[in-house]
């Protein structure tokens, strides 16, 4: 599978093309014209842009099989940050999509999206723009899949003793997860039909059961059927 990864310089996004490579895909980053990223991305393919380079998107995306969007608006004194790329950056790469017909969409968004009432809120009501971007992406026509992850952590060591919780929209308000998790879920994802067209909140903790995405996911349908 080819896909594209923007936001690939930052904690998630670098994480997730790190996953995708060893799985065996193919992997193209978007980043910005000043970003780093670590050396084993230095092979993969990158188109360097800035949001409103249209025709750069389009060209970057056009015939790959996938884009995992793990874009987010980083602490700034610009609290119009959340809206430029939570939401209308957001807006621009799904347009770009339907543009040149690529279907198959993950968003890394966060958990209490469209919350009003949050602490993170007070940089630039993030999780409100944050959830205005979920919606362009679910009003489109587009094989979307939108996770959730609770509160990030750099946590890389003893990962395999660490069991992803997968629920869906509007049940967790709580919980961490590291990044690496959240990686591994964004591929799993493109791997898991009953994904597409859901919200899925995820975090981790010890002693929890590992289960695939898409048991978790067929458990908690049935509970809400």
């Amino acid at each position: 599978m080819e896909i594209v990864i923007s936001g690939a310089s930052g904690k998630t996004g670098y994480r997730a093309a790190e996953e995708a490579l060893k799985k065996g895909h193919k992997v193209h980053l978007l980043l910005r014209k000043t970003s780093k990223i670590p050396p084993s991305l230095t092979k993969c393919e990158k188109t360097y842009l800035s949001l409103g380079e249209t025709n750069k998107l389009d060209g970057a995306i056009k015939g790959k099989d996938a884009l995992i969007i793990a874009t987010g608006a980083r602490p700034s004194v610009d609290l119009t940050g959340p809206a430029k790329i939570d939401a209308f950056g957001v807006k621009s790469q799904v347009e770009s999509c339907k543009r040149v017909g690529l279907k198959r969409v993950i968003l890394v968004s966060s958990l209490c999206a469209g919350k009003w009432f949050h602490p993170l809120n007070l940089f630039g009501l993030i999780l409100v723009w944050k959830r205005i971007g979920e919606q362009f992406l679910e009003k489109s026509s587009l094989d979307w899949t939108i996770i959730r992850p609770g509160g990030l952590t750099e946590q890389e060591d003893d990962l395999q003793n660490e069991g992803i919780i997968y629920s869906s929209e509007n049940t967790q308000t709580e919980g961490s997860i590291p990044r690496r998790l959240v990686a591994k879920s964004c591929i799993e994802a493109l791997n898991t039909a009953n994904s597409i067209q859901k919200i899925v909140e995820i975090t981790s903790s010890k002693g929890v059961k590992n289960k695939s995405m898409q048991n978790q996911i067929n458990d908690f349908v049935l509970k809400r059927s």
